[in-house]
């Protein structure tokens, strides 16, 4: 039990901390947007930094989203069943679908890090770009938190 308080823990600091992440974002773009249309001066790194804050904050807002039950469900039909046979067709559903989807998502997308890593890969979106690598790492660890977090209870 203590383990299962920790882990919503976690995922609920992990969703608190890059929430964050919409402050810098709404800074970034108004700042690129005064400087473009006010000054006439755009500035290079504004695009890459919107980007990747909002792929990080969209990625690891997953599992706090998870842990306090704020997905979006089609239960359409599910919702005239008992309760019973509604946490069975939702404990089938995260077994053919959600697990082995998290666990490609992990996979691949450690994989997908790794090769960015290796080769040094920068964005290629503005000249002498920042590296992409890091942003690269948010996605298996965004889908190992969301793994952890629906972890059968």
């Amino acid at each position: 039990m203590r383990f299962i308080f920790f882990i919503d823990h976690l995922s609920t600091w992990a969703g608190k901390v890059f929430a964050w992440a919409i402050l810098i974002l709404t800074f970034v773009v108004s700042y690129e947007v005064f400087m473009r249309y006010v000054l006439g001066a755009p500035t290079a790194w504004a695009y890459d930094t919107s980007y990747m804050l909002y792929g990080t904050l969209f990625m690891m807002s997953g599992a706090y989203a998870l842990a306090h039950s704020a997905h979006v469900r089609a239960d359409v039909v599910s919702r005239y069943f008992p309760p019973r046979v509604q946490a069975g067709m939702d404990l089938g559903l995260y077994v053919i679908f959600f697990y082995p989807g998290i666990l490609a998502l992990v996979w691949y997308g450690w994989d997908f890090f790794a090769l960015s890593y290796r080769q040094n890969e920068h964005s290629s979106y503005t000249p002498g770009g920042p590296p992409i690598y890091p942003f690269k790492f948010v996605i298996p660890a965004a889908a190992f938190l969301l793994m952890v977090q629906a972890s059968p209870r």
